[in-house]
């Protein structure tokens, strides 16, 4: 049985699909077609239509593999890479444990 997809914020959605456009963007620059992407992928091409819409239920795998067809792979490596909040969340526990940030 199927699990059931994520329910997905409406500003998630937004996000997802301006992704779903830079990649499909990404693909018209490098003038690639839609197939030969989900074959260098090893993807359905229904399923990089999903990617390129930006729909929540492809899978973060399947959104790395499209990206790596396109040599864009090494972009994952910049997200949460410099988690600001985070870093102050961290600093602020070690302060309020009396030790030093």
């Amino acid at each position: 049985m199927p699990s059931r997809p994520p329910i997905i914020f409406p500003q998630e959605q937004r996000t997802l699909k301006a992704l779903g456009e830079r990649i499909r963007l990404a693909r018209l620059r490098r003038r690639l077609t839609a197939t030969a992407i989900a074959q260098r992928a090893g993807i359905a091409r229904a399923t990089l239509y999903n990617v390129e819409s930006g729909d929540g239920r492809a899978t973060m795998g399947t959104y790395l593999r499209v990206l790596a067809a396109l040599g864009l792979e090494k972009d994952l490596d910049l997200v949460a890479a410099d988690d600001k909040v985070g870093r102050k969340l961290q600093d602020l526990s070690l302060d309020a444990q009396g030790t030093p940030p």
